[in-house]
């Protein structure tokens, strides 16, 4: 480790150690405040989406004995409404690394995806995507956008919203793993397929755009200005490499993958650290989590043309990255930035507003957790005044439970 990177923990450390656990608070570089989000018991992984006038939407998962639900619920001003119940079942999967999200598509209707299981076993799921056209009081009854019907993992979903009411799903798919011969190149492998289902829920074939790709990390995908879908995973080659992928739908044809950047982060094992994409018009910008040579790092890359090309990354965190990101665009073609650190004994999220030119100047920890339980994996989406932001929110009771905590994000003037 460098002195200058030693040197930066240090600062770090100094500088958490001083915030506070408890509340968000108004800074120099964002005002937070926090909006307490109408939640049940053992709340945990949520997920946002903005409408298009402005209201956020919430959900989230709750556990209730054998039973589990997908909730949601809609943030106008400062007012929630009622929480609304997307779907509920004992076979519903739950996760804290591959959880439940709610898309909204462009005819005014809402698209939601969570995990059933189809078996006994802890790894044996499908996808589920039902829709709304009445903000979240009734649903249809959920699809399956894989073919595959076994017994394997199906999960780690993107919906993307096209301009035609429907979307395209895009996910990780077990169906050939452990069905290889010893010895294969692709023995062990996890595909990435995707799927266009239209606004009455008819589908189109679906398309293998990765026959190996790590085994449980995120996806990401965006919508660009032409219309075309860009999507980013973390790809595993036969050597063990596992960079960050990208694909692109170019007139509803996917591309061959592509490597944003060569980490060369080799590792026999899943990460659970997927990246992160956003795009306004022609301005894209990827951000992950690497531990290429034992270093964890943060790196962000900006594109000008829709995600065909990017920048040399920059790295963004402060020497002590646990990763867990997420990224906002913004029309001025910088950037909203959230990653995890570890430090001190706490799990800080960090945000920070990122341009070309500055970097990340001004890190913020919006919450340092340092009791027992993780914050998962916050995520962001976009507001009047800057973001949103929610993750899991650890109780600090005995019994582990947890609710979920949602901080509106202002960038100061």
């Amino acid at each position: 480790m460098s002195k200058c990177l030693a040197a930066s923990i240090l600062i770090l450390a100094a500088f958490f150690s001083s915030f506070p656990a408890t509340h968000a608070e108004e800074t120099a570089l964002f005002r937070l405040t926090d909006r307490a989000a109408p939640v049940g018991i053992s709340a945990r992984e949520p997920s946002l989406a903005t409408l298009p006038d402005g209201r956020i939407i919430l959900s989230w998962t709750e556990e209730n004995g054998a039973e589990a639900e997908v909730r949601m619920a809609i943030l106008d001003g400062s007012e929630w409404s009622d929480a609304r119940t997307i779907h509920k079942s004992s076979k519903i999967y739950i996760n804290w690394a591959d959880f439940p999200s709610v898309a909204v598509l462009a005819d005014g209707g809402l698209a939601a995806q969570w995990l059933k299981l189809n078996g006994e076993g802890d790894y044996q799921y499908d996808v589920n995507i039902a829709f709304s056209m009445d903000e979240g009081r009734s649903w249809t009854e959920p699809l399956i956008p894989h073919d595959d019907r076994s017994q394997r993992e199906h999960g780690f979903v993107s919906l993307i919203p096209d301009q035609f009411g429907g979307l395209t799903a895009l996910w990780l798919d077990g169906r050939e793993y452990d069905n290889q011969t010893e010895g294969e190149s692709f023995e062990n492998a996890m595909q990435l397929r995707a799927r266009q289902v239209d606004s009455d829920g008819a589908m189109k074939p679906e398309s293998l755009l990765d026959a190996r790709a790590c085994t449980c990390c995120q996806t990401s995908a965006a919508r660009t200005a032409s219309g075309d879908f860009v999507a980013v995973y973390r790809d595993r080659t036969a050597e063990e490499i596992r960079d960050i992928s990208i694909v692109r739908s170019i007139g509803g044809e996917w591309t061959q993958p592509l490597t944003v950047h060569n980490d060369g982060w080799e590792i026999a094992g899943c990460p659970v650290n997927g990246p992160a994409i956003d795009a306004i018009g022609d301005k894209a910008t990827v951000i992950w989590f690497t531990a290429a040579s034992d270093e964890p790092r943060v790196r962000i890359a900006f594109s000008d043309d829709g995600g065909m090309q990017f920048d040399e990354p920059l790295r963004l965190d402060l020497g002590a990255a646990s990763g867990r990101v997420d990224v906002l665009q913004m029309l001025d073609g910088s950037v909203l930035a959230l990653w995890m650190e570890y430090v001190s004994g706490g799990e800080p999220i960090v945000l920070c507003h990122v341009s070309r030119g500055t970097g990340c100047a001004a890190p913020q920890a919006l919450y340092v957790n340092r009791g027992a339980g993780s914050v998962g994996f916050p995520r962001m989406t976009r507001g009047e005044a800057g973001a949103f932001v929610a993750w899991t929110q650890p109780t600090g009771a005995s019994d582990r439970s947890t609710t979920v905590r949602v901080v509106e994000v202002a960038l100061a003037p």
